[in-house]
């Protein structure tokens, strides 16, 4: 079911929560993020493609190596963001979306906006942080 959004639209905190239009607007937001995250992650050099038996003193193979350790981390980071979004789009199709999975309550509207695959409310984040810290 494809919902055309009107020009300029924005989930609003006066419309039912996840409605067809919120639903479509978020959806048509990760599917983005997610041709995105493909992209930038197919732009980075495979670490198996890489040549260190080049030429090079000391100095070119320390910043070679400080590169391929870089390139690494990035991709890690885009796949963990990946691997939200499609979890996000998953939760989209079977109705959960924007939903707090601590709490169940629905996540705050600017929050969703600013981090669309987000799973956790404000306070839940928090809270698990909080955990974790001690």
């Amino acid at each position: 079911m494809d919902i055309e959004l009107p020009p300029g639209y924005e989930p609003s905190a006066t419309e039912e929560f996840m409605n067809p239009l919120q639903v479509a607007y978020f959806r048509q937001r990760l599917e983005k993020s997610r041709a995105d995250l493909r992209q930038e992650l197919d732009a980075i050099p495979s670490p198996a493609a890489d040549d260190s038996s080049r030429d090079g003193d000391q100095t070119d193979h320390a910043s070679a190596e400080s590169e391929r350790e870089f390139e690494i981390r990035n991709r890690e980071r885009i796949q963990v963001l990946l691997r939200q979004t499609e979890r996000a789009l998953s939760k989209l199709e079977d109705g959960t979306y924007g939903y707090c999975e601590d709490t169940g309550e629905p996540i705050d509207l600017r929050r969703l906006m600013a981090q669309p695959a987000t799973s956790l409310s404000l306070a839940a984040q928090q809270a698990r942080e909080g955990r974790s810290g001690r």
